[in-house]
């Protein structure tokens, strides 16, 4: 008997009847290379006023299960099996009418990226109302405003006349979350609520969302990537793999003590507990060399890049001809050594991502230097600049919207050895091979397009495309931030690779501690524009000074969850 089973058994002689029950779900995407069976023979139950998250690499089934239990699968998905009992209605077979009547009053959901379900072109309180109206609920602006602030907005009313770009990737969640807890639904489901958000901005998010759905007595179904945060935040925590349930059980107990080899690897490969992991280790006087990736050495004692009091204000339009200065990066110093990877890390706002721009030359300095060994980057000319750009070449967080569409990967890869003339055709198909070959992808990936990759896969091919100039320095901006742990463990161990091999330099800018832990030689924690603490990993993370760092710390999803019973 499996642990599902064992839930299945024991919410039954309970005698309280299930919310959601999904029996022996099947379901099947048509494509023109015939049916794909997407999930198969799953099982999950909810019980009402209980959170249970599914975690699973991309891939595995978690968001397709959700969609089919609100009625969303695209036109080319059908239910082909099983059943998907909501209070003991089986909607698998439900009009879409019915789906419709259900959809905001009895299932809410809050999809995972809120640029895309937010229409840019409608101010937010118009797409609140739009919900309340749908479903039969009063819409005037008191109603707009009072589902604003229920959901953490201040000043509901004037926030309610603003439009999705006038917000912060926060606040967007935010009004996302407004909108499906709206109509106060029984079932809310959460599809990546938090993956681009920082950490305290991420714990801020989880705790109103937590709080709101235990006042309504709404059950969430959490879909996640993070096995720590779904951990922390669900009651059960059920794993899929390639379409099927593998294991399932209370989330403290499945995280202390997977059974599955696929939850082992989860749990391995989280970076969100790899921190927690490591102190505990040393609390019990275990070696913990193991646990980490060992850093690179450095290839020489010396500075390749050099970051002096560097500011950067931004002219801030107040209307009636006024303005303001707004200081994005605030007298920032710091020392990058040839070889290292130096991490960037602070909140959305914090001005890490404009110090990376500044540094890649696309943004120029309010004040102060970028020394480039040795060499002031503001003075460089155009030909120069040039030069440097072979030099030092980025990696950004969305590879599918950095990679163009209309490109195979053949051309994308090549791009940058054409525009520098380096080689001839022959030489250039060469290197694009060996590129391939170095980020462990398959030659005949070269004739593929972005659409046609997993997420994974186009981040490899991001850093193939950075690698094709044979750079000194890469930036990565948020470069795993969107993989799930799986994709970005095997990502992190390829820069670790890449590093040691060549003798790459990185400027690491992120927002996840968790993943510092695992690839930096030095930290620099930024807030509000200002460089507050920094310092080696290993003195940043065992010992901060700053109320700051110790709060961005504390907000690692299961930051207690790995330590043993007696110490949790």
């Amino acid at each position: 008997m499996t642990s599902l089973d064992i839930h299945i058994d024991e919410a039954d002689s309970t005698g309280i009847k299930p919310l959601l029950e999904i029996r022996d779900l099947a379901i099947t995407f048509k494509t023109g290379g015939g049916d794909v069976q997407a999930v198969r023979n799953a099982h999950l139950t909810i019980m009402p006023g209980e959170t249970v998250a599914i975690v699973g690499e991309s891939g595995s089934g978690k968001s397709t299960t959700a969609l089919a239990a609100i009625g969303l699968l695209p036109n080319n998905g059908r239910v082909s099996g099983g059943q998907i009992l909501l209070n003991g209605e089986d909607i698998a077979v439900a009009s879409e009418r019915r789906m419709i009547e259900l959809r905001g009053n009895s299932i809410g959901m809050v999809p995972q990226d809120p640029m895309s379900n937010l229409n840019p072109v409608w101010k937010i309180g118009q797409q609140v109302r739009e919900t309340l109206k749908a479903n039969g609920r009063p819409s005037g602006p008191d109603d707009v405003a009072k589902v604003l602030s229920q959901a953490g907005l201040p000043d509901a009313h004037r926030r309610a006349k603003q439009y999705p770009h006038e917000f912060s990737g926060g606040m967007r969640q935010r009004a996302l979350i407004s909108i499906g807890l709206s109509c106060q639904p029984r079932l809310l489901i959460a599809d990546e609520p938090t993956s681009a958000l920082d950490v305290t901005v991420q714990r801020q998010i989880l705790d109103h969302l937590e709080t709101m759905t235990k006042d309504l007595g709404t059950s969430v179904l959490l879909i996640t990537h993070d096995l720590g945060l779904a951990a922390e935040r669900a009651d059960k925590v059920v794993v899929m793999y390639q379409g099927r349930v593998v294991e399932s059980g209370p989330s403290l107990e499945l995280l202390r003590n997977p059974q599955h080899p696929y939850t082992r690897r989860l749990v391995e490969s989280a970076p969100s507990l790899a921190s927690r992991r490591i102190q505990a280790a040393k609390e019990q006087g275990i070696e913990t060399s193991d646990l980490l990736a060992p850093a690179a050495e450095p290839v020489a004692a010396d500075h390749i890049l050099k970051i002096q009091d560097l500011r950067k204000v931004y002219k801030l339009r107040q209307g009636m001809g006024k303005s303001s200065d707004f200081a994005a990066v605030d007298g920032v110093s710091f020392d990058v050594m040839r070889g290292t990877t130096t991490a960037i890390v602070g909140e959305s706002g914090s001005g890490k991502s404009t110090v990376a721009k500044m540094v890649l030359q696309l943004e120029k300095p309010t004040d102060g230097k970028i020394l480039f060994d040795g060499v002031d980057t503001s003075l460089l000319k155009a030909r120069e600049l040039f030069k440097f750009r072979r030099r030092v070449q980025p990696i950004f967080q969305d590879p599918y919207g950095s990679l163009d569409p209309m490109y195979n990967i053949f051309r994308t890869i090549e791009e940058p050895l054409r525009v520098h003339k380096i080689g001839d055709a022959a030489s250039r198909e060469k290197k694009v091979r060996e590129l391939l070959d170095q980020v462990a992808l398959p030659q005949s990936t070269m004739q593929r397009y972005p659409n046609e990759l997993s997420g994974g896969q186009r981040q490899r091919i991001a850093i193939a495309r950075a690698l094709a100039l044979d750079p000194e320095v890469i930036i990565c901006d948020e470069a795993v931030s969107a993989l799930d742990v799986l994709v970005q463990a095997q990502v992190l161990n390829l820069l670790a690779e890449l590093q040691a091999n060549l003798g790459l330099t990185y400027l690491f800018i992120t927002h996840d501690l968790a993943v510092v832990r695992q690839i930096a030689d030095h930290v620099c924690v930024m807030e509000k524009g200002k460089l507050v603490e920094t310092g080696s990993t290993d003195s940043v993370f065992e010992s901060p000074q700053q109320d700051y760092t110790k709060a961005l710390l504390n907000a690692i999803p299961g930051a207690k969850l790995m330590l043993p019973p007696e110490v949790a």
